[in-house]
């Protein structure tokens, strides 16, 4: 398979900004804190989204009710727990908000989020589908597949063990993929297909190569 097959192929990762909540309420005050402290002055986040003094706000409000949750108070734990909703729906906000800067500069993703005081999750993310071939597990096979044409559509498949001279049916498929068997081992054997539609086909691709093993 040919360099430019093996590059398109290539996974590309998004790194996606995760907050990690601590369970217990102390812990997560002082979590919310260091977002706080890492956010505020922070040129790479110019207007958060919620404002961060409604965060603080948020966090204040759940300061007090814990504070008064811990006398036992009836009713208070209730009143706690709200006060913990209500900040943590605006942690994602802000957690939304820090996804977007990051998204901006997909290369300097970790660091923007890392400087939010949030963890970064990387997700692999693979390129699209293009047309490649590659051994199969057998000798003197081959692996092709190809971008989906349509969700209604059948694929014809050639190869050319001269070049390109002259070609040879392998046979149609109502999938976007196919294995090509009884090559030469050695030999290099470029491919090439074509979809059908309701309509008729289309042109035959550009060929591919790959040295059979």
């Amino acid at each position: 398979m040919s360099n430019a097959n093996s590059s398109a192929n290539k996974k590309v990762h998004r790194s996606v900004a995760c907050l990690r909540l601590p369970l217990t309420i102390s812990l997560l005050i002082t979590y919310v804190q260091g977002i706080l402290k890492a956010m505020t002055g922070n040129a790479t986040f110019p207007t958060p989204i919620p404002a961060l003094p409604a965060v603080s706000n948020a966090l204040g409000d759940l300061q007090s009710a814990e504070t008064v949750a811990l006398t036992k108070v009836k009713g208070s734990i209730a009143t706690r727990n709200e006060k913990r909703a209500a900040l943590v729906a605006l942690l994602e906000l802000l957690r939304a908000y820090v996804q977007s800067i990051a998204d901006a500069t997909p290369e300097n993703g970790p660091s923007i989020i890392e400087s939010a005081g949030l963890a970064v999750r990387k997700t692999a993310v693979r390129a699209p589908r293009v047309f490649a071939a590659k051994p199969g597990t057998v000798s003197g096979t081959a692996k092709l597949v190809v971008p989906s044409a349509a969700r209604r559509a059948s694929y014809e498949w050639q190869y050319s063990t001269d070049g390109g001279k002259t070609w040879s049916d392998a046979g149609p498929t109502l999938q976007a993929r196919t294995a090509v068997v009884g090559l030469t081992a050695g030999a290099t054997v470029l491919f090439r297909y074509r979809w059908v539609l309701k309509g008729g086909a289309g042109d035959w691709s550009p060929s591919v190569s790959m040295l059979v093993h």
